[in-house]
């Protein structure tokens, strides 16, 4: 009878501290927190501002890299992007998309403004020059390549798809898969924007 009082007991107190002891954040997106890449960068905007991760402090970031004359990736994410902004109703205001170009042969400055007017008029367009890009490739760990077209404007570029989700500290957390959809990431951002409360 004793066992049984003490089996319990201790049931008991185990219940009663897993009920006090924060429970992990959980996330639709990969979480990757505490990794050593993709801090910082010094980018134009396509209004010509030279922009830093630390601009958008207090907000959360959603990075992703690009181009305008994709044919299908870009403009499915950047849509998707905009409804998770929709979605988040009063909170909009605290998420700042972020659009890097791959091709800023191409992606001129009043080509970037033109395209993200699109989306949404929060949204902005960053590029660097094409000798730079690779260096903030690596940084960022992202994949993009030049594939000939028929002429010698008419190329494509192969690219990474998924996106960089920054909390209100400018500390990288997550990483999007392309096709994730705007239901699971507007409950990332709103578990970051809950933790940053």
């Amino acid at each position: 009878m004793k066992n049984i009082a003490a089996c319990a007991l201790f049931t008991g107190a185990a219940v009663l501290f897993s009920a006090c002891s924060p429970q992990q954040a959980t996330f639709v997106s990969v979480d990757v927190t505490g990794a050593d890449y993709a801090k910082n960068f010094e980018l134009t905007d396509h209004n010509g501002q030279v922009r830093h991760l630390p601009d958008f402090a207090g907000k959360v970031v959603v990075m992703f890299f690009g181009y305008t004359q994709c044919p299908d990736v870009c403009p499915t994410s950047l849509s998707e992007l905009a409804e998770v902004k929709k979605a988040l109703g009063s909170d909009g205001g605290r998420l700042q998309v972020l659009f890097i170009t791959v091709d800023p042969q191409r992606d001129t400055q009043e080509v970037l403004k033109s395209y993200m007017s699109n989306f949404d008029p929060s949204f902005l367009a960053l590029h660097t020059t094409p000798e730079k890009l690779p260096e903030l490739a690596k940084e960022y760990k992202i994949y993009f390549k030049r594939v000939d077209g028929q002429t010698a404007t008419s190329y494509t570029m192969d690219h990474s798809a998924g996106s960089y989700v920054y909390d209100t500290k400018g500390q990288l957390r997550l990483f999007t898969r392309y096709g994730m959809g705007a239901k699971g990431l507007t409950e990332d951002i709103r578990l970051l924007l809950k933790q940053a409360s």
